[in-house]
């Protein structure tokens, strides 16, 4: 399964616990379903971006945007797209 490690700075936590909380909220779901989403991709090429591995399976090819509506609000995913190795 892949992972990915999220790191807020001090101006984040402090939009966090000030501001309004569903717009923050709903851009750290933004940030971290991207986040996820990358590592998700590495794991299924077998390699990190511009890595060059034996193992690798495909290559990255950018991204497409998706909205998804949630509770919070309307986030922007980039769905990262992947092209056949030759």
């Amino acid at each position: 399964m892949a992972q990915s490690n999220l790191t807020l700075n001090r101006e984040e936590i402090q939009e966090l616990l000030t501001s309004d909380n569903s717009e923050a909220f709903r851009r750290m779901l933004e940030r971290t379903l991207n986040e996820f989403l990358k590592a998700e991709s590495s794991e299924q090429l077998h390699a990190e971006r511009y890595e060059r591995t034996e193992a690798r399976v495909d290559t990255r090819n950018g991204f497409y945007q998706r909205g998804l509506t949630t509770r919070i609000g309307r986030i922007q995913l980039e769905v990262p797209r992947h092209g056949l190795v030759e």
